[in-house]
């Protein structure tokens, strides 16, 4: 059932909780990367616009239930009130005397911005007092925090029990359409690209997107396990050779259901991989078997040309997950050239958050596409067909 949006509100003159994701990093002070404040905006300057008086609520980082000045909201507060125009308030807890204190001194079209969430243990515990005292902040909800739907949180489930409406903000109306709608009823050909380390994190999402794909495009490090399933070597790869049978099961699924199932074709290998020093030692191309002592890092040109085609020729993409180990320069041209193709393909492409928005940022082609998730585990929960509590509980349209 569809769920109802800020659209269906009026907030003049009302208190308005709303759950935003400012899990952003903070370093020295400062915000390296504020993807996630910009996503929140539209949803604010609505509320802002229509005389609401919004009380913004956000975890970030992890400091497991206590006071961490390290994990402050204040900053966010201040590079917030610079991207709205406008003066945000701060209070230094998310509930007790101040809290309450600064939003009932809110007016119309004012903002203010609680401290950390999770401060509170009964924030993460879904704590029944912790989430009644949130919402005696306010007269009604807003759940624009998709990066935090999966979890039945205080602040995204608990909440819901005290206040009405409950509706969620343009951000999850946003991810729900791009995530759930294009992928369920996809203009065709439907192709999918599935990268990253482990078939084990994603093989709820191949099994569900092997009923809906034209084609899937295996990267990454998932693709040695793969390869293994085939009877193939994979050298030094990182692999699960505990999940082959699951990866052959994939396999099997994919033929029985007439689906493309394209693994690398040749491979990117390095001889002395060093992560956190930024080198792979010596490098080549190589086709088939990777022999012990190399360890595969990133698909091969040949790899590059086949899938940059079959992107080419779809009308939706879904991309999660990158092609290598794109963090460092040598082994990132896999992942780069298919964030090229994505973006120059004349279809829907939709980014499926985590590593893949990252990615498809640091190659420059991110205002190229139709859609960056926010959420990294939601959007994979999300695309498994799973219920995500911070969405069921909003009220319905």
């Amino acid at each position: 059932m569809a769920t109802k949006t800020i659209k269906d509100m009026e907030c003049r003159g009302k208190r308005v909780l709303v759950r935003v994701d400012f899990n952003v990093p903070v370093e020295n002070g400062a915000i390296s990367d504020d993807t996630r404040i910009e996503a929140a905006l539209p949803t604010i300057r609505h509320l802002v616009e229509r005389g609401g008086r919004v009380i913004l609520m956000s975890h970030l980082g992890r400091p497991k239930g206590k006071r961490d000045e390290a994990y402050s909201l204040a900053p966010v507060a201040a590079a917030l009130s610079e991207k709205l125009g406008q003066p945000v308030a701060f209070a230094n807890d998310c509930v007790g005397e101040e809290a309450a204190s600064a939003a009932d001194a809110l007016g119309d079209g004012e903002v203010l911005l609680l401290e950390n969430l999770r401060f509170h243990k009964g924030e993460t515990d879904n704590d029944a007092a912790f989430a009644k005292d949130l919402a005696s902040l306010a007269e009604m909800y807003v759940n624009d925090a998709f990066g935090t739907a999966h979890r039945a949180h205080a602040s995204t489930e608990g909440v819901t029990h005290h206040l009405s409406p409950c509706v969620c903000g343009f951000l999850i109306e946003k991810e729900l359409k791009f995530l759930g709608d294009w992928t369920s009823r996809p203009e065709r050909p439907f192709v999918v690209i599935l990268g990253g380390a482990k078939v084990s994190d994603k093989i709820s999402v191949i099994d569900a997107l092997l009923e809906k794909a034209d084609t899937i495009l295996i990267g990454g490090a998932m693709a040695y396990t793969f390869r293994l399933a085939l009877g193939g070597k994979v050298g030094d790869s990182l692999a699960e050779p505990d999940k082959v049978e699951t990866a052959r099961a994939a396999l099997e699924k994919a033929k029985k259901n007439g689906v493309t199932f394209l693994l690398p074709e040749d491979n990117l290998v390095c001889g002395d991989l060093d992560f956190k020093g930024g080198s792979l030692g010596e490098t080549k191309i190589i086709e088939g078997d990777i022999e012990d002592g190399w360890e595969g890092v990133d698909i091969g040109p040949k790899t590059i040309e086949r899938y940059s085609a079959a992107v080419r020729d779809a009308a939706t993409v879904l991309w999660n997950g990158p092609m290598g180990i794109f963090e460092i320069a040598a082994s990132a041209k896999g992942t780069f050239a298919i964030a090229e193709a994505v973006a120059a393909s004349d279809c829907v492409s939709i980014i499926g958050g985590g590593d893949s928005v990252k990615a498809i940022k640091q190659s420059g082609h991110s205002a190229n596409v139709s859609f960056m998730s926010t959420g990294g585990g939601a959007s994979l929960e999300f695309l498994e067909g799973k219920q995500l509590p911070g969405v069921v509980a909003l009220d319905k349209a």
